[in-house]
């Protein structure tokens, strides 16, 4: 689990309920059709900007978000290596044995077995991993387009408090509490923005660069494998990507 988005959310959701909480009774800031003005009209709007089937996958999404591994490029730089070494001390056809737990490397390290050139397996991977890519900039525009529209459908639902407030002026002292509840369509779609969606979108683009970081090593590595570089090589080719940080790692292990 990744724990920095599930403490953000606490600590953020957290000091907002505190807030609501110091100025005196919870209830105040609930309101039904206040919230289905937001979450109803944004979800709406998202759903005649995407196709169905793109706006439930979003749910499959999120779970990059909470529950998506740290990946470890030193690691994958160091399985690698030892791929080549496999390939250089037996053969090509002994990478059928290797085994490992990323599909996208696997699928490499198979086409090399097959005796795909270097040339060949670079097209079969980097189509694969466009494709892959482009799945999660579609999750992450949905989400962005749901930090772009809450706000928007806020201040709809508060025009709307504000048209209903207007046309009942009778009573004075109900203005306050009238205009109180108008604002609180705008307090929801500001929250879900800027403390759900936009935050989402950002931590999904994170993980699709890292992932893809992973993808372009194994790329590289595959291709130098395939064309019968040494283990030493290869390994020098695939510290290229790493930081200085991770290259201690790599060399420390």
């Amino acid at each position: 689990m990744d724990l920095s988005t599930v403490i953000g959310l606490v600590l953020g959701g957290g000091l907002v309920l505190w807030a609501m909480l110091s100025g005196g009774s919870i209830m105040i800031f609930l309101d039904f059709p206040s919230f289905l003005i937001v979450v109803g009209g944004t979800l709406g709007a998202v759903m005649i900007q995407y196709p169905l089937s793109a706006v439930l996958s979003t749910v499959s999404v999120v779970k990059n978000a909470f529950f998506g591994r740290d990946p470890d490029p030193s690691k994958r730089a160091e399985d690698i290596t030892k791929f080549a070494e496999l390939a250089k001390r037996e053969s090509l056809v002994a990478l059928e044995k290797a085994k490992t737990e990323d599909p996208f490397l696997q699928k490499g390290l198979t086409l090399c077995a097959d005796g795909h050139n270097a040339d060949t397996i670079r097209h079969i991977l980097s189509l694969d991993m466009t494709a892959r890519l482009q799945r999660h900039k579609r999750g992450q525009r949905i989400f962005r387009s749901i930090g772009s529209m809450g706000p928007a459908f806020g201040m709809i639902g508060t025009l709307v408090g504000l048209v209903q407030l207007l046309s009942n002026m009778q009573d004075p002292s109900g203005v306050g509490p009238a205009m109180a509840l108008a604002l609180i369509t705008t307090l929801y779609g500001a929250l879900l923005a800027n403390l759900i969606a936009i935050p989402l979108a950002e931590k999904l683009a994170n993980r699709s660069e890292e992932e893809a970081l992973m993808m372009e090593l194994s790329i590289n590595g595959v291709a130098a494998i395939s064309q019968g570089a040494a283990p030493q090589l290869v390994r020098e080719q695939l510290v290229a990507y790493l930081s200085q940080s991770m290259q201690a790692k790599l060399g420390k292990r």
